[in-house]
């Protein structure tokens, strides 16, 4: 069983993971009360992941989550945790323009949000860039296979699954690693594949619709609660179904408080008898 240290969890202890070959869960978050029943959980790492665009924000893409909407909800749960390393999604376009702008976009995400590490997504096109962070103090994590931030130019599929492809996803996460990243984010690919990248690299991978053979897995919370119900990946579990207990709970709700049952005495307070004939005789 892993262990969560009374402080935060530090990339170390995620190393130290990998080197003891015990498995890990990540789970995302987007606000406080989340984050705090996932830190009392366990979990020893927490996603901000900017998903929050389609499950939070009822974004059709990543792609429009902005700097600002990343920096408020990391902010969010931070507050709410306490023991787990808070990792924070660097949106779309506040890294890719160039080194320097990644540079301040990312400290912003520990200076003003209170984050741990900020994740990217991009294989040998962003080590250069990795680098740069990693060098100045910023651990990073990094994002290789299906990357939602270029929708629009892959399509939503399974990455690597020709030769060449899966070849070109061994390169990139080697880059990664390289680069100084110390794990990375496998997504949507074959699990052959990411049983390779995980064998091959020192740090830590973490799958999501990549199959069991990575060091850990991730899953938006949302999905693994039944929370969000447009869209339920293939590769998420639903472990419970929020959202039927939510809509039983409003239901009930609605019903009480058109029949007059809801709210009664005991969920408000009264005056005191002296108090109430005193007001009585002024009107």
């Amino acid at each position: 069983m892993f262990q969560v240290n009374d402080m935060r969890t530090s990339i170390q202890q995620i190393q130290r993971y990998k080197n003891n070959n015990e498995l890990f869960p990540v789970l995302t978050a987007y606000d406080y009360p989340t984050a705090k029943i996932i830190d009392e959980s366990g979990v020893p790492m927490i996603l901000v992941g900017d998903s929050l665009g389609n499950v939070v924000l009822g974004y059709e893409s990543t792609v429009f989550v902005t700097m600002a909407d990343m920096l408020h909800h990391t902010k969010a749960v931070v507050r709410g945790s306490e023991k787990a390393l808070v990792l924070a999604d660097m949106p779309f376009m506040s890294y890719q323009t160039n080194s320097s702008d990644a540079l301040i976009n990312a400290s912003k995400f520990l200076q003003e949000a209170g984050a741990q590490a900020v994740k990217l997504e991009g294989g040998e096109t962003m080590a250069e860039t990795v680098d740069t962070l990693v060098s100045r103090g910023i651990p990073v994590v990094g994002h290789i296979g299906f990357t939602p931030q270029s929708t629009y130019q892959i399509g939503q599929r399974v990455q690597g699954k020709t030769v060449e492809g899966a070849l070109q996803l061994v390169k990139d996460a080697q880059a990664i690693e390289d680069a100084g990243a110390f794990a990375i984010v496998l997504e949507l690919i074959p699990s052959e594949v990411a049983e390779i990248i995980t064998n091959k690299l020192t740090i830590p991978t973490i799958g999501i619709g990549a199959g069991p053979n990575c060091d850990s897995q991730v899953q938006v919370v949302s999905d693994m609660l039944g929370l969000f119900t447009d869209f339920v990946p293939k590769h998420a579990k639903p472990y419970a179904e929020i959202s039927n207990a939510m809509k039983n709970g409003i239901g009930n709700y609605v019903e009480e408080v058109k029949s007059g049952t809801f709210p009664s005495q005991d969920h408000g307070s009264n005056l005191s008898e002296t108090v109430l004939n005193e007001l009585k005789s002024r009107l």
